[in-house]
């Protein structure tokens, strides 16, 4: 997606930065595990198709996409690759019922290095994400398909008020969705707020 090729936001624990041709090869290694493959519900590629891959989400409008960097190592070596450690989406879809375009978006969030899980990167990223789609992208409700087995990211989702809909027996997964309404744009405004200073 092109609006925000140029953007970052910076965070307490997390920066997150548009995916570019210079982070492929790092993003390439992450999904050779057969961990993330299975985490993600995802094929491993080949480098060029990666590369495909990284043109796409920043060329194709309905996909919404940041890199997650740790803010101490950033700060600390500047070095995007050195700090990167995860990946956040959004897949934009038109509402079935109404025919809307582009107001549902299914959310994902990958923390693929093993020492940087259980830090929080992946709450504040993803409230960061959100809190960005609310004020750029037309959006009135969020899904989020996660593997049973993925209590993990089940508890974080339940945490930001999302509920469960449906689980499927065949993907192994659940799907969980979020309405967006006044109530909890409020919640999300106070807890972006303790976040990230662009946001106040």
């Amino acid at each position: 997606m092109r609006i925000n090729e140029n953007t970052k936001i910076v965070g307490r624990k997390v920066i997150l930065v548009p995916y570019c041709a210079e982070h492929v090869e790092k993003y390439h290694e992450w999904m050779k595990s057969p961990e993330l493959q299975e985490l993600t519900a995802s094929e491993e590629l080949t480098l060029p198709e990666e590369y495909e891959m990284q043109n796409s989400w920043r060329d194709d409008e309905d996909k919404c996409t940041f890199l997650i960097l740790s803010r101490m190592i950033y700060d600390e070596t500047g070095n995007e690759l050195e700090a990167l450690v995860g990946d956040t989406n959004l897949f934009l879809k038109a509402d079935e019922v109404s025919g809307d375009r582009l107001q549902i978006a299914e959310a994902e969030i990958m923390i693929a290095e093993p020492q940087a899980r259980g830090k929080g990167y992946g709450w504040e990223a993803m409230l960061l994400l959100f809190k960005y789609a609310q004020k750029n992208l037309n959006i009135r409700k969020y899904e989020a398909k996660i593997g049973i087995k993925n209590e993990k990211s089940l508890c974080m989702f339940e945490k930001m008020k999302f509920r469960e809909v449906s689980r499927s027996a065949v993907f192994a997964e659940i799907t969980l969705e979020r309405v967006i309404d006044n109530e909890w744009i409020q919640w999300l405004d106070e807890q972006v707020i303790l976040l990230c200073e662009n946001y106040r």
